[in-house]
């Protein structure tokens, strides 16, 4: 991948009811690059629409990548939410091929009372009987365990990137907006640097050369995320994130979840261009 890409996690708000054929459009519209699906309420999206949809993304050069449902836990203790967690990735990650999408983002799993590293191992296989599944498919999809933004969720740094390490197929999506929330510190250039150094000291560089990133403003308590916000509403120091990124020359997409998407996409855009 050439740049750091720029865009929105859903359809823009300025397509008030629209389709996510006309979301991509409007994200070309606004001179953005890239837009990623929507799927956390279950994947209602046919193949033919897929297909439609990866016809259009590439005609108009909008990179995609997708977010599996909410409903995914990785560590339930029921065998069944297990399964049903399997299925929806598996089934977001072949929708997400159909619409020439790169990647799926989706948050792993919930400790639930586990010592940290038995969920890790929990987790771990889960997800390589799902990559090996994929795999017998053809389907080279990313799967991206998410940063997670309370602390009753799996999904830190050190679990993500060792996870990155040990699976085939598996990459992280970094959301910094959570890991601030989440240790009410990385609201630095020096802390936004360290992440960086740490992600290619374990992945290679070629983990900064795909990165995938969500930020947004955010407001947080002592058990981490509360909700999102617009970044001029918060605390959250975007100016140094996007000043790290662009010094260690990292490339991927960068998607915006802010209250009000595309503005903030838009000021994130901008900034990061204005930057020498």
């Amino acid at each position: 991948m050439a740049d750091l890409l720029f865009g929105t996690a859903g359809i823009p708000l300025s397509i008030k009811g629209g389709s996510t054929e006309s979301g991509i459009r409007r994200v070309d519209e606004l001179g953005l690059g890239c837009m990623e699906l929507e799927f956390v309420r279950g994947v209602k999206m046919s193949e033919g629409t897929a297909l439609t949809i990866g016809e259009l993304s590439r005609e108009k050069g909008i990179a995609l990548s997708a977010h599996a449902p909410y409903y995914i836990n990785l560590n339930a203790h029921e065998s069944e939410k297990v399964t049903a967690s399997q299925y929806r990735l598996l089934h977001t990650a072949r929708i997400a091929r159909l619409c020439s999408a790169r990647t799926v983002v989706f948050h792993a799993a919930y400790y639930l009372n586990d010592l940290p590293d038995k969920v890790y191992y929990t987790v771990k296989r889960q997800l390589q009987e799902i990559v090996s599944e994929l795999e017998s498919d053809g389907n080279s999809v990313l799967l991206r365990p998410e940063t997670t933004g309370k602390v009753s969720q799996f999904g830190t740094l050190d679990e993500l990137l060792q996870l990155s390490s040990e699976v085939t197929g598996v990459a992280p999506c970094i959301d910094f907006a959570h890991l601030h929330a989440r240790t009410g510190k990385f609201n630095s250039y020096v802390e936004f640097s360290t992440i960086l150094k740490q992600m290619e000291n374990k992945l290679g560089r070629i983990a900064l050369d795909n990165m995938h990133i969500h930020a947004s403003g955010i407001a947080y308590g002592k058990k981490g995320e509360i909700k999102h916000l617009n970044m001029r509403e918060s605390d959250f120091n975007y100016i140094d994130l996007l000043r790290a990124l662009k010094d260690y020359k990292v490339k991927g997409l960068f998607i915006c979840e802010s209250p009000n998407l595309e503005e903030d996409a838009l000021l994130l855009q901008e900034t990061y261009n204005s930057l020498d």
